[in-house]
């Protein structure tokens, strides 16, 4: 829901994101990264994040499940072009020194390096940015947080204000270890200084790994100035070990995508019960209840109300329309052929199903159990339960009757109903497409249209009734 950002920084920014962990504690065979968050993978948040910093390029270094990683994560960036995306791999991971080490011959000497996780997705631009300005092109520069329980976290031990070094957890003394000011695993820092930096690693602590906060005792050395930027929202450097820690981190994204909405005007019956995966964008006096999921870029009008229950992706739902609850709306690609879109006024639902393509005008009502499939209805027109209409041309005004079905498939291929404005067609019919019904026709309950009806024309097309009296039924012998 953020625009991109702003930044126009002395030197380029090129972001590595660290993604080579195996997540052992997710307990899956899906790789940690891939894991979804608000319908994106963890690393596709981390991704679209360094987008909005105007990053020259980001590189994303692999291990575990490289090749499933990077497929997902080109898929991903295939439609931006807003950067230069490259992969990387530590096979094997010998720590996170290492990890960086592997992205030296592809960064470029003149830039900005921002060090981020894949597995921390909820970091947001603007406190990059701000780490960036503390970097200023010449220093390096560290994300930190104050934890009143910083177990597991890498220590930042001071002298006075100036940064000295950060001590890992199994490094640390007993006197490190009670500082809360933990590193968050983020730091921007010149390129030129960190490739000299990693060349110096070694591995000679209590886990044998290539630490990287090493590089903050070599800026020490060197004379360089290390500033630490502190922060106060701890979801921000959280990162995902377990599906638990997945979950708190989804119920924390949606709280502030709910935040933001009620900020904007939007009247949410459960802030709590709200899932967005995607954009969801809102006029004014807009209503949701609970439990409504929406996916993909979903617009909602001025005064729209959103029943219990619902779940819409991709859609368009114009001034003044109301989703009655229970009612699913799909659509695909907004200005594609599937792209749905609900008219002013329009009344869906409850139990509705809109599928790609349904184009309903202003004032159209979808009742319980319609499903609608690649068709237009013009504005007034009317089924109101029970009914199919797939692969049809609907007419202002129309009555569309309880059972009536379009059959648009004849096993092969698809093909067209059309009906014309006023046209009232009865309960339980069948239209045989390619066939059309003339404006004003009306079509008897219980017909079977294989053929073309003529304007104003009323159309019966089933068995005659025949009853047959002192009939019985058969009995058992």
């Amino acid at each position: 829901m953020t625009e991109s950002l702003d930044i126009f920084p002395a030197k380029p920014v090129d972001v590595v994101i660290m993604a080579a962990g195996k997540g052992t504690r997710m307990k899956s065979r899906l790789p940690k990264v891939l894991h979804l968050l608000a319908g994106r993978a963890l690393l596709a948040h981390v991704v679209d994040t360094a987008a909005q910093l105007q990053a020259r390029q980001v590189t994303i270094i692999t291990g575990h499940g490289a090749p499933e990683v990077e497929a997902a994560i080109a898929l991903h960036t295939s439609a931006r072009g807003q950067f230069d995306l490259k992969f990387v791999r530590q096979e094997p991971q010998l720590g996170t020194g290492h990890a960086v080490q592997q992205a030296v011959p592809v960064l470029a000497d003149d830039g900005v390096v921002v060090v981020l996780s894949g597995d921390v997705p909820l970091t947001q631009a603007d406190t990059l940015t701000q780490l960036l300005t503390a970097c200023a092109g010449e220093r390096l520069a560290l994300l930190t947080l104050d934890l009143a329980d910083p177990t597991g976290y890498g220590r930042i031990v001071r002298s006075g204000d100036v940064v000295q070094a950060i001590v890992e957890q199994k490094d640390a003394t007993a006197a490190q270890r009670q500082i809360t000011e933990i590193y968050s695993g983020i730091m921007a820092v010149p390129a030129q200084l960190l490739k000299t930096w990693l060349a110096r690693l070694d591995n000679k602590n209590a886990q044998g790994e290539y630490y990287l906060t090493d590089v903050v005792k070599f800026a020490v050395a060197d004379g360089v100035p290390v500033v630490a930027h502190k922060i106060l929202d701890a979801v921000q450097i959280a990162g995902v070990n377990s599906p638990v820690q997945l979950a708190e981190l989804e119920r924390a994204y949606q709280k502030r995508i709910a935040l933001q909405l009620m900020e904007q005007g939007v009247r949410l019956m459960d802030p709590a019960r709200l899932d967005v995966r995607g954009t969801l964008r809102c006029g004014q006096d807009v209503v949701i209840d609970v439990n409504c999921v929406f996916e993909g870029q979903v617009s909602l009008g001025d005064g729209v109300q959103i029943g219990a229950n619902c779940v819409i992706k991709s859609a368009s739902i114009a001034n003044g329309a109301v989703i009655h609850p229970f009612s699913h709306i799909e659509g695909g690609k907004p200005g594609s052929k599937d792209a749905v879109e609900v008219g002013a006024g329009a009344l869906v639902g409850p139990f509705a199903r809109l599928r790609p393509g349904a184009r309903l005008g202003a004032e159209v009502h979808i009742g319980n159990f319609v499903e609608v499939k690649n068709s237009s209805l013009a504005k007034g027109a009317k089924a109101n339960h029970l009914a199919y209409l797939g692969d049809a041309t609907v007419g202002e005004r129309v009555n569309y009757g309880a059972g009536s079905i379009t059959a648009n498939y004849d096993g092969a291929n698809k093909h067209r109903t059309i009906i014309e404005a006023d046209v009232h067609v009865g309960s339980n019919c069948v239209l045989v497409a390619p066939v059309t019904i003339g404006a004003g026709g009306t079509v008897g309950g219980g017909s079977t249209v294989s053929k073309d009806a003529a304007p104003l024309a009323l159309t019966v097309a089933r068995a005659r009734q025949v009853s047959i009296p002192n009939w019985k039924r058969p009995s058992k012998k």
